[in-house]
């Protein structure tokens, strides 16, 4: 009795939020990042999240940015990517 009272709470939650819950939504806003290649000391602009399981890939800023030119400007900044 329990374990169809519970299925039913969340059938009801899952109808309730319009099932935006089981897919992921759709990327409309761009988003670019900078990464670090330690190997060749150079940073990059990437247009798509950057897969760090490599191990000389490195994020070399947590901020997410809009435009492309914003992403530049804030590299030249970054210490890390002006050595």
């Amino acid at each position: 009795m329990k374990r169809s009272l519970l299925c039913l709470g969340l059938l009801i939650l899952v109808i309730a939020s319009g099932g935006r819950g089981l897919t992921q939504g759709t990327k409309t806003t761009p988003s670019f990042y900078i990464v670090l290649n330690s190997l060749t000391k150079r940073c990059s602009v990437f247009d798509k999240t950057p897969k760090t399981d490599t191990p000389n890939i490195t994020v070399a800023s947590d901020a997410i940015y809009k435009t492309r030119a914003d992403a530049e400007a804030a590299m030249n900044k970054l210490p890390s990517c002006n050595q």
